[in-house]
């Protein structure tokens, strides 16, 4: 008989959701699945150009479906009957307007195409102004509830998007009863919650988005949320006072989801949370390491232990006891576009591609559709290829990398980003090089505010797809850093990381220490900063800092 345990970890990404089988006592993958989201795919509910990113709830129940289904028809039977736990990551803030059971308005009748019925995704900006009214709140209040987030509140965070939202809709306003994090959504429904608020709340989310903290007894009062609008009134009386780290389990599969699975109804399902929290535990993640979850945009996690006193950290995106490891502070900060960039400015180059060949009479669409796939296969490794035989700060090529607004340090949505120093002679693999170095520079900026605060950087960890796909990335970002940095082996960090918790979860082992000890991946690849390389990036991040702060004052003066 196997007395070896599985349990699943599952990773909501921007575009996908992934899922994995993983044995607890080795952390082998057996099995893994992944689902692109269909009406996401298909740019439904969203304008970029408004910063406006609403993802329904359908493409993540069918993602469930899809990918535990593949993953649990792809091992045995014995292996099956013995998965004892699930683990669940997502995107975040996330948040979703909800009815009294906790139904996302979206999946109710009339609400089926409201965008704003959707959840709004992490990288949604449309409350920036809300985001600046809660700041300037935070700044004359009694308190300061930021202060456990770095001291600036985000239109990317939990608050921000529920008060746009409640202004824009008056419809969403009237029938949400309350609102869920995409984290807290998914066990809740594996478990067959019906009543939001039986709801576990994930510790992650509400200490790094939502200003929650346990010396102000939970959230802000009501009062403060009427002062920053009376239509929230009322609202924190239907949201959650405590929360929970994600080594407590939400609850056993329901009759219904685990049919639907084929899985056994015993699984328990953990608590979730944020991919880059969990993605920092899926690398055994050590005290003063900074992980990066290089995707999208990034998310660099480290952990301390706690102290007597907390040491509060300027300008990142929250310090919060038990959101990475349980009983250990983790301190989160991040970029608001990264991949994004790269893949901005190859969607940029594409479009006479597209054009070309799609406007041409001469040869079948069949024909015309493998062109432009070959064709915009080959734009990035090809730009990398050439890059890379670019000097160092290419011709004066020079950019910022805040295409999505900056994240970290000190949140601002408002920038915008910029190329500069081109002349006649700058050329596409200049420009993406200029581009990737910026990229590099604004997580150097990152690294240097935790070294200015007194939080040590004792080495770096890279997880995610760049980390695996880009030399080209991931050498300058050696170098920009003037750090090894380790790559991990797995391809699935953050699901892995998620069925970790599962498997503490399920009470296969006794915390979240030993489960990363006989878990979490290996390392398969160390860059190493090149010393030349270094020395010659420190005088164009010299240039890069003076760029910044003469476009952060000519923006801000508009």
């Amino acid at each position: 008989m196997n007395n070896v345990k599985y349990t699943i970890g599952m990773d909501f990404g921007s575009d996908s959701v992934r899922a994995l089988i993983v044995n607890t006592a080795t952390g082998e993958e057996m099995a893994t699945a992944v689902h692109y989201y269909v009406r996401w795919k298909e740019g439904k509910y969203c304008n970029p150009s408004e910063s406006k990113f609403r993802q329904h709830p359908l493409d993540y129940v069918e993602g469930i479906e899809a990918t535990i289904k593949s993953v649990v028809s792809q091992v045995s039977k014995e292996v099956v009957d013995n998965i004892v736990g699930i683990g669940v990551d997502t995107t975040g803030s996330t948040p979703v307007a909800v009815d009294k059971t906790g139904t996302p308005l979206a999946l109710l009748e009339g609400f089926e195409e409201n965008p704003n019925a959707m959840f709004v995704l992490w990288k949604d900006h449309t409350g920036i102004k809300e985001a600046d009214e809660i700041n300037a709140l935070c700044a004359k209040w009694d308190i300061d509830y930021t202060k456990y987030e770095g001291g600036i509140y985000s239109s990317e965070w939990f608050w921000s998007k529920i008060l746009h939202v409640s202004r824009a809709d008056k419809s969403v306003q009237e029938a949400a009863y309350s609102w869920v994090e995409h984290c807290d959504w998914v066990p809740f429904l594996l478990t067959g919650g019906n009543d939001v608020k039986q709801m576990k709340r994930s510790r992650c989310a509400a200490g790094h988005k939502a200003l929650w903290h346990e010396s102000f007894g939970g959230l802000p009062p009501n009062d403060f949320f009427v002062a920053l609008d009376p239509v929230l009134d009322g609202l924190t009386d239907r949201l959650f006072k405590e929360t929970y780290t994600s080594d407590v389990s939400v609850g056993t599969l329901s009759e219904e989801w685990a049919t639907r699975l084929g899985l056994p109804e015993n699984v328990e399902v953990a608590v979730g949370a944020f991919d880059c929290h969990m993605g920092a535990v899926g690398v055994n993640i050590e005290p003063y390491h900074l992980t990066k979850v290089m995707g999208t945009s990034t998310c660099d996690i480290v952990v301390t232990p706690m102290q007597d006193e907390e040491h509060l950290v300027k300008g990142i995106c929250g310090q919060v006891d038990g959101s990475v490891i349980p009983g250990m502070l983790g301190l989160e900060a991040g970029q608001s576009a990264f991949g994004d960039i790269y893949a901005w400015y190859e969607r940029l180059i594409a479009w006479p591609i597209k054009e070309l060949i799609g406007g041409t009479n001469l040869i079948s669409e069949d024909v015309k559709a493998q062109l432009v796939e070959e064709a915009l296969g080959n734009i990035l490794p090809k730009l990398s290829e050439a890059a890379a035989k670019e000097p160092i700060g290419a011709s004066g090529e020079l950019a910022l990398d805040w295409m999505n607004g900056r994240r970290t340090p000190d949140a601002n949505q408002n920038l915008k980003g910029v190329i500069s120093g081109i002349n006649l002679g700058s050329t596409s693999p200049k420009v993406f090089r200029a581009l990737v170095e910026a990229s590099c520079f604004g997580a150097k900026k990152i690294a240097d505010r935790f070294i200015e605060e007194g939080i040590a950087i004792n080495g770096v960890i890279a997880i995610g797809g760049i980390s695996k796909k880009s030399d080209l990335v991931m050498q300058i970002m050696a170098d920009v850093l003037d750090a090894p940095i380790k790559v991990a082996k797995s391809e699935q960090a953050c699901a892995l990381g998620a069925s970790i918790f599962g498997a503490v979860a399920a009470g296969v082992h006794a915390n979240t220490e030993v489960a990363m000890d006989a878990m979490a991946s290996p390392f398969e690849k160390v860059y190493e900063p090149i010393k030349e390389n270094v020395e010659a990036y420190k005088r164009v991040y010299n240039d890069y800092s003076e760029l910044c702060v003469a476009m952060e004052n000519h923006i801000m003066k508009k």
